[in-house]
């Protein structure tokens, strides 16, 4: 199946170089560019992408709040596509923000042309793009700015072991990290992970770190 991408971003060279890198992937057709976000979410409402590249920093409607307006969409609009962030910062507070909105993650532009190609396929399968290494950071300088919210209840609709796995994904590890430290197959972290999201009513694993987070369960600075 093909995974339909348009690409958000106001520099025109960069535009035209991940256009053409994506392009030349048997299983990704770019349908869309814009050079900003108003135009964005238009050409997103007339292609229904599959993965929208949103460039945070943009003139008339910056990426942050074209996700908002994709991922929360008005009635009527039914299709609303996976949006993966691009910045030229590893720690930033618009991509916290989209994460909060939704949006399926995030990569730096200056990442290597395969880490893009790999982070489309990523988020067009449904999974979130956090590094370990830029999660831990990321939550850990936005998280201390938060005030904590009351989502005891929430987590006290989790199993014990569903609450340690939802600790380790907001510690930044891997499923196959998870597995080792548990003891468990990947497939059933999977699992695991799948019960947490349905039972906290979260979108993805980026939602239930900064949730981990925001609730109070895990502290920013633990290990």
């Amino acid at each position: 199946m093909t995974i339909r991408v348009i690409i958000v971003d106001d520099q025109n060279m960069v535009r035209a170089g991940f256009a053409a890198l994506l392009s030349a992937q048997s299983d990704i057709d770019v349908v869309g560019q814009a050079p900003n976000g108003k135009a964005g979410v238009d050409v997103s409402r007339n292609t229904h992408p599959d993965v929208v590249l949103m460039d945070v920093r943009m003139p008339e409607m910056d990426g942050l709040n074209a996700a908002r307006a994709l991922l929360d969409p008005p009635p009527g609009v039914v299709h609303v596509p996976k949006v993966l962030m691009l910045t030229t910062f590893d720690v930033d507070d618009y991509v916290y923000e989209a994460l909060r909105a939704g949006a399926s993650g995030f990569l730096l532009k200056d990442a290597p042309p395969a880490d893009l190609i790999s982070a489309v396929r990523v988020v067009a399968a449904g999974d979130a793009l956090l590094a370990p290494s830029v999660t831990r950071r990321l939550i850990t300088d936005f998280a201390k700015q938060r005030p904590r919210t009351d989502q005891s209840l929430r987590l006290n609709g989790l199993t014990a072991r569903e609450t340690e796995v939802l600790v380790l994904i907001a510690r930044g590890l891997s499923n196959q990290e998870i597995a080792e430290r548990l003891v468990l197959a990947e497939q059933t972290v999977k699992t695991h992970i799948g019960k947490v999201l349905s039972k906290l009513d979260l979108r993805d694993r980026a939602q239930a770190v900064i949730f981990a987070y925001e609730s109070g369960l895990v502290t920013p600075g633990e290990q």
